[in-house]
Parts: structure tokens; sequence; C-alpha cells
């Protein structure tokens, strides 16, 4: 009876080795895998928040942004009135100059020491319309003369108004109000699209350690499956049911499990510290990523892909600009052709004084207006041949614009075809999931009793494990499409609004 127990004893332990193995690679991998004792437990969505906020990628794109930000803000303010003070409060003179002697009408050299101050006060406003400058100006001037003959003088002019502007040539500003509104938005879409690719990344990476993982669970199913299924081959060999190729072959699948559950931990442990350091977290850190369910059913017209992708795209809007800033070139060339005029007009008050308050009596009108003329005569071609540069510059970006708009419209089609059937993959592949789980476990059941051969076995654990990578993989690729097609259209799809506008709000919301 003694002997019974024992032998009882022995074929439960060697029954239970391949469990008690695999639980323990599964502690060493795990305690390899992360140093964290609690896991950080991430949903796709919750993946895709933490990269939008913590990455790397994410803090350089919104550093992107804040430039072009402020350099519109920059172009705003430079369209409202600047106020501006120039002061030189101390400016001395001690040398020695030519003079002219009136008593002998010859120039003689003399020795001078001065001092001098100024203050000036400047309002301007530039004119948009017809780009030109309006004026307004307060200034103060002392000067003190030291030496043989000492002096000191006051000169004021208490306010002058005036305009300044080319009559005839290039304006600047008209094309700045054209070109820096586009160059903004444009900014600001390229980063809602960069965001959007952070978005892409992190999906690959999460469906990358979700398969890592699903990938290490189905290994160690199968290393305690393969020593099962090897015990209960050495007890069938020894009564002769099986040859002895076939128990190499169980004992073959033995080894093998067990180096694909190590290859796998590998592979686990490598897709667990990528994800950690895109999302900004410790290497180190545990991850344990929770599959979405299936999507909610959701077909995407073309037409209107096509349509948000031709308004919102900022590789489009950035060809908008450059049409622009060519355009603004050939005017600016062409300009140069012609004879050029400029108006220089102001009208105020001033007066000198030996004291303060005596520059600021009986104050004398000073009048200015200066027309000047530039008239090209003989250039020998050069401007003409700027002009003509200018003009096929301007063709250039009008066919890379239209090339690139033809190539975006090819490729918003293509992602929208293949996003309208991803569904429909993914409930095809989580069918054959189900179906491929039990058919494994029917046949290993039936193997157990004998019923079916070590090659249906093998087979039947080949198609769970392709079955299970493929319902992971369908998943990735829908939400691959969508994100995709979000960032190739900029428009969120679940709440009908585009993402410009969304964003918007939420920088009102801040």
């Amino acid at each position: 009876m003694k002997l019974k127990l024992q032998k009882l004893n022995l074929h439960i332990d060697r029954k239970n080795a391949g469990l008690i193995f695999a639980a323990f690679l599964t502690f060493c991998g795990m305690q390899n895998v992360s140093l964290a004792s609690t896991p950080v437990k991430l949903d796709l969505k919750k993946t895709i928040e933490i990269a939008s906020d913590s990455s790397l990628s994410a803090f350089r794109y919104r550093n992107l942004y804040q430039a072009g930000y402020w350099e519109f803000r920059s172009f705003r303010a430079n369209r409202l009135p600047s106020l501006s003070l120039n002061l030189t409060p101390a400016r001395y003179y001690r040398d020695i100059t030519s003079r002219y002697d009136f008593e002998n009408n010859i120039d003689v050299y003399r020795a001078q020491q001065s001092y001098y101050a100024s203050a000036g006060l400047n309002i301007t406003q530039n004119f948009d319309w017809l780009g030109g400058t309006f004026f307004v100006e307060s200034d103060l001037d002392f000067l003190r003369n030291m030496g043989a003959s000492t002096y000191t003088q006051y000169s004021s002019v208490p306010v002058r108004i005036g305009y300044n502007q080319q009559l005839l040539g290039y304006n600047q500003f008209k094309w700045e109000k054209k070109i820096e509104p586009v160059k903004y938005e444009k900014v600001k879409k390229e980063y809602i699209y960069n965001m959007e690719g952070v978005s892409e990344n992190a999906v690959t990476l999460f469906f990358n350690l979700a398969l890592a993982q699903t990938e290490y669970r189905l290994a160690q199913e199968t290393l305690a499956s393969s020593d099962t299924l090897y015990t209960l081959g050495e007890r069938r060999f020894k009564i002769a049911a099986i040859s002895q190729a076939e128990l190499l072959t169980l004992k073959l699948d033995l080894v093998n499990a067990r180096n694909s559950l190590e290859n796998n931990r590998i592979s686990l442990k490598r897709a667990n510290a990528s994800l950690a350091s895109f999302l900004g977290m410790d290497q180190n850190s545990e991850i344990e990523v929770t599959l979405p369910s299936l999507p909610v059913a959701r077909t995407i017209p073309v037409a209107d892909a096509l349509a948000y992708a031709r308004e919102n795209s900022p590789t489009l809007l950035g060809h908008k600009q450059t049409i622009l800033e060519a355009q603004s070139n050939v005017s600016k060339t062409k300009m140069e052709n012609r004879f050029n005029a400029s108006l220089n007009a102001s009208i105020g008050f001033n007066q000198v004084g030996d004291n303060f308050s005596a520059a600021y009596r009986n104050l004398m009108r000073q009048d200015l207006v200066s027309i000047s003329l530039t008239i090209p005569l003989v250039d020998w071609g050069v401007r003409k041949g700027k002009y003509n540069m200018a003009v096929s510059n301007l063709d250039v970006a009008k066919i890379a614009a239209r090339q690139d708009e033809q190539s975006l419209e090819e490729e918003v089609s293509m992602t929208v075809d293949d996003f309208n059937i991803q569904l429909d993959l993914i409930k095809s592949a989580q069918e054959a999931m189900d179906l491929a789980d039990m058919a494994y476990d029917q046949t290993r059941q039936r193997f157990m009793i004998g019923k079916t051969d070590l090659s249906s076995m093998t087979l039947a654990s080949s198609r769970r494990q392709e079955a299970n990578k493929n319902y992971i993989e369908a998943l990735k690729n829908y939400w691959l499409s969508y994100y995709k097609l979000r960032k190739l259209t900029l428009y969120d799809f679940e709440m009908n609004i585009p993402l410009a506008r969304k964003f918007d709000l939420d920088q009102k919301v801040n």
C-alpha cells in the first residue's frame, strides 16, 4: 500500500511538473519585466490621453506651435498703435573741429566742448489699405556749449503729425494681412496633425504590447499543455500505445515551448519598455493593457472625408501660403520695374529758447511735404529677370499644390475604403478566434483520451495562436485606420466637429 501511494505521488508530481515549471518561469519573467509592485492598467483611450499630454513628441509639437502662435500675436500687435520713448540722456563732446572764420574768410581749427541731451515721444499706426504709416511725435532737445563762449539752448517740437508711404510701390502691409492669418492657421493645423500622429504611435505601441502579452500568455499555456502531453506520452509509450518517434516529437514540443516562452518574455519586456518610454513613464513600470471592445459600427462617406481633408489639410494650407508669398514677390518685382514715388508729409510746431519755458512760448509752424521719385533707366535686364523668376516660382508653387492635392485625395480615399471594411474584418477575426479556441480545447481532450493524433493537436495549437494574433492585429488596423483618417481630415467623426474648432474651444476654456 505504501509503495502504491509513493507511485501515485510520483505520478501526480510528474503530471503537474509542467504547471509548476511554467508558474516559476512566469514569476521570474514578470520580475524581470518590471520592478514595480503594482501594474499600471491602461486602456486605449487612457493611453492616447497620456501620450498627448506627457510624451516627448507632444512636448516638442507644443513648443513648435507656441513659436508660431507668438509670431502671429506679433503680427496682430503690429497692426495696433505703438508708443515709444526715445531718450539720449547725455552726449558729451570735447574735440578740435574745423570752423569758418568770417572775418578772415578762412577755415580754422578751434577747440569745442558741448553737452547734448534729447527726449522724444512717438506714436505710430500702420495703415494696411494704403501701405503707409501715420505718426505723432513730440521732441525736446537740450544743448550747452562750454569753453570760450558759453550758451544754453532748448529746442522743442510740442507736437508733429505726419504720414509717409510709397505712392506706387509695393504694399507690404496688404500682403502681410493676407499671408499671416494663413500662416498661423497652417501652424495650428500642423500641431493638430502632429498630435494625431502621436495618437497613431500610441495605438501602435499599445497593440504591440497587447500582442506581446497575449503571446506570452499563450506560450505559458502551451508550455503547461506540452508538459502534460509529454507526461501522458510517456505513459502511453510504456504500454506501446505510441511510437518512440511520437514520444520524441512530444519532447521536442516541450523544449520548443520552453524556448518560445523565454523569447516571448523578452518580447514582452521590450514592448512594455517601448510603451512606457513613449508615455514618459519609468521604463521599469509594468503596464497591463486592456483590449478595447468591439468598435461601434460606423461608415464614413468618401465625399465627406475628401471635403474635410481639402478644408483642413496643413499641407494644402502650406501651399496656399507659398502661393500667396510667390504672388507677393511677383507684385514686388513688378513694382520695381516701374518708377516709384514716395510721400512724406507732416505738420506741427517748434521753437528754440534759452530756457525750458521759452522753448514752448510763441510756437512757430513747422510744415514738411516731400515727394521723391525713383526712375529706373538702364539695369541690363536685372529687374526683368527678377520678375520672370518670380512668375516661374509662382507657377511651380501652383503645380506642386495641385500634385499634393491629388496625392492627398488618393490617400484619403484609400484610407476611407480601408477603414470601412475593418469592422467586418474584426468580427470575422473574433469568430475565427472563438472557433480556434473551441477546436483546440476539443482536440486536446480527444488527444488526452487517444482519439486523435499528434499532428492534429499541433495544428490546432498553431491555428489557435494564429487566430488570437489575427484578432489583435484586426483591432490594431481598425484603430490605426481611424486615427490616420482623423489625421488626414482633422475631423472628429465621433463628435462630428472639426478638430481645429475643438482645439479653439479648448483654448478658450483654458
